[in-house]
């Protein structure tokens, strides 16, 4: 007899050796048990979990005539003859290969006639979701009013592409992907009866490698009994599945995490050497980083998480050093790198660049431990004096205040940036103590809020560092606002010169007609909101034509884009930051698209 891999010769022919399913297992049961089975079943789920292999189970248990309470029986000629595969009232078609109106039409034929041998006829159709439509509508009435004698079993791994219509008439039976815990034990077992050594270690690694599925899992360990023999070591493992050992990951990331940049391009240089595809390193190595992000934020890692208990305590060890902060970090800059990868003609340059970016960026310092350090200047002072403000103005009451939180500092990343989160405490519950500092805060909002202060750091902050000029930067102006609106930017590409005069920006058309469309005060709202986004300068938009004798036609008297400005520059909560980390006011955006 030929050889008989493992997938098919370790295939359940019971309900008791179905692995990791026990919800589906336990309703089957239970309806054969009370005489409550549906006349119609669909099993749906990911690859190798036992979708055709439970109808097959149900179709013997059906069709059983042993003494047996715990059906089927695997004894009597029914349950052997379905085992075998040559029952003739069992008929297993392919979805795929026999999808049209004209194989439905035949089976409808066909199962008017009463079983030969068997109680029941079983039709189980696999991956039934590839029926075409007209196929589908041709079985509707008999899979909702079918022959007493007949039970339909429906097998599908994209459950969505079944029409409403064909789910409503069956009962549905989702099936789940096999835990890692189950399908360690079941290769095991396996390993055992086939009389192989092989260490937990690899067949954890094989198990990871299922991803769920009980038949891919067979089948990466049927390939590694044909390599290793009587024996499998480890190596043989990584060999054969052209696997990566686990404890590259945990040395990259501590490399990472480290800034030791030299040793991440090591690994990486005897990795690409190895023969491994870069991009499936990639994924493994984020893999790794998520799994260290759950061991650092997760009170149950475990539940979420394939690994061994060796490997989770390895993973708790090196999280524990490093904030969530920059575990995400990390996480969130190598998988922007691999998505680049997945596109690039060279991924191993894209993965160095990332590998760069992530030491670079170092450690993440939280907001709490920032605005810390803003509660040791004022202790130190003795109160809010400690800092450089302006003379005492009236409280704002509508302002709320600020509250900072009670961690120790961190150093300033390299580069001098800064994440920072902002946190808002309540109030209410705070302590006496809480109580103070706030009060400090608030007379400290106060200063800076005053008027003079805000004539000298609100007033043009943004324009004095990033102010364009017109004649310049003109053409991108146009284009700026071409994105915003098309047609107003083909009307100002037909403007002569340009210019700015007198803090006014002057647009003169030779053509009047040209310009009677954009002179509407809306229009030249807009338009005047546009400039002083991106000349960053107050600017009152002057449009005329030629023919024009005051040249004063469409001139803009609205106020409102400039006091939005001049309020945004001069919010107690921008002053505060830009005096506490000595910054500057870079831009100020009103247009809808910043809003």
């Amino acid at each position: 007899m030929a050889y008989l891999v493992l997938a098919r010769k370790w295939r359940p022919q019971t309900f008791a050796d179905v692995v990791g399913q026990e919800p589906v297992v336990r309703t089957l049961r239970n309806g054969l048990a009370r005489n409550r089975v549906a006349h119609a079943m669909i099993f749906s789920g990911v690859r190798g979990v036992g979708k055709t292999t439970l109808a097959r189970i149900m179709a013997k248990a059906l069709n059983c005539t042993g003494e047996t309470e715990d059906k089927p029986c695997n004894v009597c000629e029914s349950c052997r003859e379905i085992t075998a595969g040559n029952a003739v009232d069992l008929q297993e078609i392919d979805g795929a290969s026999n999808r049209g109106i004209q194989e439905i039409r035949e089976l409808k034929e066909n199962i008017r006639f009463f079983p030969t041998k068997c109680r029941f006829k079983v039709i189980i159709i696999d991956e039934v979701h590839m029926l075409t439509t007209e196929a589908f509508n041709a079985l509707l009435k008999t899979l909702e009013e079918p022959p007493e004698h007949v039970y339909f079993m429906f097998a599908t791994t994209e459950l969505h592409k079944v029409p409403i219509t064909i789910l409503s008439r069956c009962q549905r039976y989702e099936l789940k992907r096999v835990s890692f815990v189950d399908l360690v034990a079941f290769f095991a077992k396996i390993a055992a009866r086939e009389q192989v050594e092989i260490s937990r270690r690899a067949i954890e690694m094989i198990a990871r490698e299922a991803d769920g599925s009980i038949r891919d899992g067979l089948s990466l360990l049927d390939q590694i009994f044909s390599f290793g023999g009587q024996r499998v070591t480890d190596e043989d493992v990584v060999q054969v599945l052209g696997l990566v050992d686990q404890q590259i990951f945990a040395h990259l990331a501590r490399s990472l995490l480290a800034g030791d940049l030299a040793q991440c391009f090591d690994l990486l240089e005897k990795t690409y050497v190895a023969g491994i595809d870069l991009k499936r390193f990639a994924t493994d190595l984020l893999a790794y980083l998520r799994a260290l992000l759950i061991c650092r934020t997760s009170p149950r890692p475990e539940a979420l998480l394939e690994v061994s208990d060796q490997e989770l305590a390895e993973l708790r060890q090196l999280s524990g050093g490093h904030s969530p902060e920059t575990l995400s970090m990390l996480f969130q800059l190598l998988f922007k790198g691999m998505s680049e990868m997945q596109y690039s003609a060279h991924p191993r340059l894209v993965l160095e660049m990332a590998f760069i970016k992530a030491v670079q960026a170092g450690q993440v310092t939280p907001a709490a431990a920032l605005l810390a350090r803003l509660d040791e200047m004022i202790k130190a002072g003795g109160g809010p004096q400690a800092l450089p403000t302006a003379a005492p103005a009236a409280k704002e009451p509508e302002k709320p205040a600020v509250a900072a939180p009670q961690k120790p500092p961190a150093p300033p990343l390299p580069g001098g940036k800064t994440t920072i989160v902002p946190e808002t405490p309540a109030l209410a519950d705070a302590e006496p103590e809480l109580d103070s500092k706030v009060k400090k805060l608030e007379a400290l909002v106060e200063k800076i809020a005053e008027p003079k202060n805000r004539e000298k750091k609100g007033d043009g902050l943004a324009s004095q560092t990033h102010a364009k000029d017109v004649r310049k930067n003109w053409d991108s102006f146009v284009a700026y606002v071409k994105e915003r609106k098309p047609w107003m930017a083909q009307v100002l590409k037909l403007c002569e010169n340009p210019r700015e005069e007198e803090g006014k920006l002057l647009i003169r058309f030779d053509n009047p007609s040209d310009c009677t469309l954009l002179q509407g005060p809306e229009h030249v709202k807009d338009l005047s909101v546009y400039v002083l986004d991106f000349f960053q300068k107050d600017l009152r938009v002057r449009i005329s034509g030629r023919a024009d004798k005051a040249g004063e036609q469409g001139e803009a008297v609205l106020d409102g884009p400039k006091e939005e400005r001049r309020a945004l520059a001069n919010d107690p909560l921008v002053q505060i930051t830009v005096d506490v980390f000595g910054g500057q006011v870079g831009a100020i955006r009103t247009g809808p698209r910043f809003r």
